[in-house]
């Protein structure tokens, strides 16, 4: 069964086919800026192609839910939701953070817990913590980064993500280990997408929206 998954939530553009949990095709596109709007289409494109079926053999659609960025997660999810309508299949929604969680190898895991973190300008992150299972064992939240944060944590963690890099230096009171260049891909979807679909957890495509977590600020900056 083919589950075709969509993440957009970082300045990562990301496009991957499954057939049930295994990788059949991806493509992920790392711009400076965000160019999700003239990517994601493009991307899906190519992906289906690659794999030589039809969109009308898809099964389901999967898309980053966030948090992240307002534009990009606006941009997948419409996407998504406007497929998932027009070929009448279940749209399911991935967190986005638990998505950077997969990236990491069990091995690199073990004995971890995980701290993603997606930047949200200045010293803010969007985070949650995992264990090296995956389950989420914090609230998602909007922290901002100082000599203060995740006192609570006991234990060794590995810190990572595009708002990771910028908190290393505050973050010295912890035991941790940065992980550089990971990112919320499409490709690391499979196995969360494909157990959503078994459980029937199937998003009202009507209704659904983007975890944005923060009400959006229109501004200046390009940083969303």
């Amino acid at each position: 069964m083919y589950i075709l998954a969509l993440e957009t939530s970082t300045r990562m553009c990301s496009v991957a086919l499954f057939d049930g949990e295994q990788l059949l095709v991806f493509h992920d596109n790392l711009d400076t800026g965000y160019t999700h709007a003239e990517k994601l289409h493009v991307l899906i494109a190519k992906t289906i192609d690659e794999a030589g079926i039809k969109s009308s053999d898809l099964q389901a659609i999967a898309v980053g839910k966030g948090p992240g960025s307002y534009t990009g997660l606006r941009i997948g999810v419409s996407a998504a939701k406007g497929m998932a309508y027009a070929l009448d299949i279940p749209l399911l929604a991935v967190d986005s953070l638990q998505i950077m969680a997969s990236a990491i190898p069990s091995v690199q895991a073990k004995g971890h817990l995980l701290l993603p973190m997606t930047d949200a300008r200045r010293m803010e992150v969007y985070t949650a913590i995992y264990d090296e299972d995956l389950t989420r064992i914090s609230e998602i939240q909007a922290e901002i980064i100082d000599e203060q944060s995740f006192t609570e944590i006991n234990g060794r963690l590995l810190i990572f993500g595009d708002g990771a890099e910028k908190c290393v230096p505050v973050l010295n009171h912890l035991d941790f280990n940065f992980i550089p260049n990971i990112w919320p891909s499409a490709r690391f979807m499979g196995k969360l997408s494909f157990e959503l679909y078994k459980s029937n957890t199937f998003e009202d495509i009507a209704y659904f929206e983007p975890y944005y977590l923060k009400e959006f600020i229109a501004g200046k900056s390009k940083s969303t």
